[in-house]
Order: C-alpha cells, then structure tokens, then sequence
C-alpha cells in the first residue's frame, strides 16, 4: 500500500503544511528552552536605597517616615508576641438557660440621731390612778434636778406648783380636770422650755355606778316615802328610804316622785336615779295612801 503519491496535488500540499508546522513549533521550543531561560544580570544590592516613596502633601506634624539602607533593613528583628490571651468561659449548655439579674442592693436604713436626754427626771407621780368626777386631790411629782422655777403641766396646762426639794414638786388637781375617763400627760418644766422632763401618766377611770333602776314610790305622811329599786342584772326589788345605804357604798339622799338621789360614800359622788316607766306598768310612780293604823299627819 502507497503512502505517499507524489503525482497527487493534494498530498503535495500536506507534505509541505507539515513541514511548515514542524519549523514552526521546533522554533518555539527552541526560544522556550535557549533564549527564554537566561539569566539578566543582577544589580548590586549594597547600591540600592530604600527610600520613602513620594507622597503628596501632608500634615506637618504627622510623623516622618526615616531614610532606611539595605544594611538597616537587615538588622531589623521580627517581633514575636509571648503574652497568652485569656481563656472565654465556656457558654451554659442548657438552651432554655436565660439570664437572671442580680437582686437589687438594699441600702441600709439611715443611723437615727439619738434622742438627747431630758435636762430633768420624772420618776414617779402619786396618785398614779384616780376616779373621774371625784373632788379636787394632791399630786406629788418625784425626779431629780428640779429647781424653784419648774411647773408642773397637767395636758400642757400650767398648774401652782409648790417646789418641795430638787427631788420633788406637789400642785392640787382640780375636779374639773378630772370629769372624764382618760388619761393625763405630766409634765415638769420651765415656762421658757429650757428645762423639761420626760412625760409622766395620771390615769382617770371611771368611777363604780349603781346598778338600780327606780322604778315605783310608797307614798307616807310626813315624808317618809319609800323607793323602790330594782337590780338591773337579779331583777330583785328593793324598798329603801332616806339614809339608807345600797350595794354597800351608795346612800338614799332624797326621794321624790321623779328621781331617787344616791351618794358615793367613798368619793362623794352623786347619783340621780330617774324615774323608769320602761321597768314599771304604770305611768307613773305609785302612792299608797295612808292605811288606818298610820299615824296622823300633822
């Protein structure tokens, strides 16, 4: 079999193509591998400066980069950090964990100023207890450092007051200062204020009451009628006359068809009993009239 026909036009014209390419590319290899691979000759390294590079117009006092030579270039060192960075707390792995804010700082209460100590000293006040609606009665106050010029103050009302020595003072407490239950703030100072005492305590109670309730009248010649009283809590009925002592404390001081007067025998104390038509049946109190046998009246 024939490879090549030179008589044939057409394989003239590859044959030659070929060649053509082959030149070529033995061309290209040879620049690659001879002329592309020389070296060029090296400038001298000790010649060369390093110098800033122009740069446009800055800021005066910014500061200026210095001229540095190949030789200061090589004393230059590579800094090496050592520190160690501080370790993170891992994070909570609990994924419904949430944040939970510190509870707040409570301040402590502010130191109060102590009370300075009063000038003067009350002790003690005698009587301590006393029955309201009584009569007027002596009050001894005893303490420490009184003077001749302190006053006793019975609810800050100014009293005469008689200085019996630094450890006490007396007044006379009048009856109207006691007409009601309660109780009563003492106190002995100066008018002016520059001396004072602590606060004493009277208290005023109320008085015992007779539990009766008037509810009839036995009419008798010369004026000797008889009451009769009823006991609030036994209901039992009582007769009584003038002079006459009930519930071991209260007299019969008068009679009349109105009322029946008892007296405290104890503080002196009155006591009007009205007549009660809620505890009687009648309208009003009854009169027995005088019986046969009852001495005339005269």
């Amino acid at each position: 079999m024939q490879l090549f026909d030179p008589n044939n036009p057409n394989e003239k014209k590859k044959i030659i193509v070929a060649i053509v390419l082959g030149v070529v590319a033995i061309g290209v290899l040879g620049y690659l591998f001879v002329g592309g691979g020389s070296k060029k000759p090296t400038a001298n390294v000790n010649q060369i400066s390093v110098r800033a590079t122009p740069s446009p117009a800055r800021n005066n006092n910014a500061p200026q980069l210095p001229d540095m030579t190949s030789d200061d270039l090589a004393n230059l060192r590579k800094i090496e950090y050592t520190g160690t960075v501080p370790a993170v707390s891992e994070a909570d792995r609990n994924i419904f964990a949430y944040y939970v804010p510190p509870p707040p700082t409570v301040k402590a209460p502010p130191t109060p100023t102590p009370t300075p100590l009063p000038p003067l000293i009350l002790s003690s006040v005698t009587p301590t207890t006393v029955y309201a609606r009584t009569t007027d009665f002596g009050l001894q106050v005893g303490g420490d450092k009184f003077t001749p010029a302190v006053r006793i103050f019975i609810d800050g009302r100014e009293m005469q007051t008689r200085f019996v020595n630094p450890q006490q003072v007396a007044t006379t407490v009048t009856a109207d200062l006691i007409a009601n239950p309660g109780n009563r703030s003492i106190q002995v100072r100066t008018r002016d204020g520059s001396l004072y005492s602590n606060p004493g305590n009277l208290v005023v109670t109320p008085p015992p009451t007779p539990n009766y309730s008037y509810i009839g009248l036995i009419g008798k010649p010369r004026f000797n009628d008889t009451a009769v009283l009823q006991d609030k809590n036994s209901k039992d009925l009582l007769n009584v006359q003038r002079g006459d002592v009930v519930g071991g404390r209260f007299r019969v001081n008068s009679i009349s068809d109105k009322e029946v007067v008892l007296i405290d025998t104890l503080l002196k104390i009155r006591y009007p009993l009205s007549f009660s038509i809620e505890n009687s049946n009648q309208s009003r109190p009854p009169i027995r009239r005088p019986a046969a046998d009852d001495e005339p009246e005269l």
